[in-house]
């Protein structure tokens, strides 16, 4: 009974794994798009290094987005 349970463990925590890397995966590939097609003119690393508050909220709200986008997809 203890070695069934432990290998369902280890099974449901591999299959969790296997869900993160995916989820990083398409979240890479997703803000990857979103910066090629809606943020052409806008230089995200120049501005953080000017010291541009605004873009750095914005750039971080787009992480926040693609990420609740990728999780809600991969909850099946």
């Amino acid at each position: 009974m203890e070695t069934q349970f432990f290998l369902a463990t280890v099974f449901n925590l591999g299959l969790n794994l296997l869900y993160t890397l995916l989820a990083l995966m398409v979240g890479v590939v997703a803000l990857r798009i979103v910066d090629q097609q809606l943020l052409k003119g806008v230089d995200i690393q120049e501005q953080l290094q000017k010291g541009n508050i605004a873009v750095a909220i914005f750039a971080s709200t787009i992480l926040i987005f693609v990420a609740i986008i990728v999780s809600f997809g991969l909850k099946g």
